[in-house]
């Protein structure tokens, strides 16, 4: 929402005694544009000569035609640039891409990216052209990441196959995963039809357990997606569903490509280990037996 400025009308009206009877005093009335257009020619014409300063309608301040002066696209109304600037800003943040002309009675005025590029800075002049493109697709066809750090907008491709619903999603921007189709961070344990049944106390439950997670380094299963917290031994975790990984790395253990740090790691079966060392000592017991007289 805009907010008006200073106004350039006095507060104080003139003295009583200075200019007589109030009563018959003449109103006193702001400055006018008193910019003059040629017969037949649109308000912001680039023919349209001005003489002096204009009261913006929105922000009521007396400004300099020449430097200040933004004609609307297809309708008589101005604005000074810095109210055009944050007006175009405020319907972005609504999400609104067709903006119209600030006067709420007219009905003809448009603004588009190029005729408003000379006075937008280049990042809300990008944000607008993205937001157009965006609105183009359909919204059965796109996603948005439910993180706040990122909210970035994914097409859902189902290759052909009609009526497919796509629900645990990897996001390609940030790498996190969440549920297309709750449009949520992605719900451990719950299928969607559960999740979607559980209260607003229960879902902030759900996102305080994935805080802890991610502030004390938990790793998930790459198979069932389980939370897992190792307290001690090497990097090989075996999760409940039986699969092996790394938990330096969180790949399959058969794709780990981290530094073998411990002899367990090596034999890549911690309980290998024990098998290996019994078979040495059955042998050195046995040459022992066979060495003595």
């Amino acid at each position: 929402m805009l907010k008006p400025g200073k106004s350039s009308i006095p507060k104080n009206p003139p003295s009583k005694k200075r200019y007589g009877n109030p009563q018959s005093r003449t109103p006193y009335k702001p400055p006018m544009d008193l910019s003059i257009t040629e017969v037949g020619e649109s308000f912001n014409s680039e023919n349209t000569k001005t003489q002096q300063a204009f009261v913006c309608e929105i922000c009521v301040e007396l400004k300099a035609a020449a430097s200040d002066w933004f004609g609307i696209k297809n309708c008589s109304h101005a604005y000074c640039r810095d109210c055009m600037v944050s007006y175009v800003a405020s319907k972005l943040e609504e999400n609104i891409t067709s903006i119209r002309c600030p006067d709420p009675d007219c009905t003809s005025g448009l603004l588009d990216p190029e005729h408003c590029r000379s006075i937008l800075p280049r990042e809300v002049f990008e944000r607008w052209g993205v937001a157009l493109c965006e609105a183009v697709v359909p919204a059965s066809q796109k996603v948005y990441c439910p993180y706040k750090d990122c909210s970035a907008m994914l097409i859902i491709d189902d290759d052909g196959k009609k009526g497919m619903i796509v629900r645990q999603s990897d996001c390609p921007h940030c790498r996190k995963l969440f549920c297309a189709q709750c449009k949520v961070p992605w719900h451990v344990g719950f299928e969607c039809a559960k999740f979607q049944k559980l209260n607003k106390v229960e879902r902030e439950r759900e996102n305080m357990l994935r805080n802890l997670a991610k502030k004390e380094q938990w790793r998930r299963c790459p198979n069932c997606r389980f939370y897992v917290e190792r307290s001690r031994g090497c990097n090989i975790i075996q999760c409940r569903c039986k699969t092996k990984f790394c938990y330096e790395c969180g790949e399959l253990y058969i794709n780990c490509k981290c530094k073998i740090d411990c002899f367990v790691c090596l034999l890549g079966c911690c309980g290998l280990i024990v098998v290996v060392v019994s078979f040495f000592v059955v042998i050195v017991m046995f040459w022992r037996a066979v060495a003595e007289p």
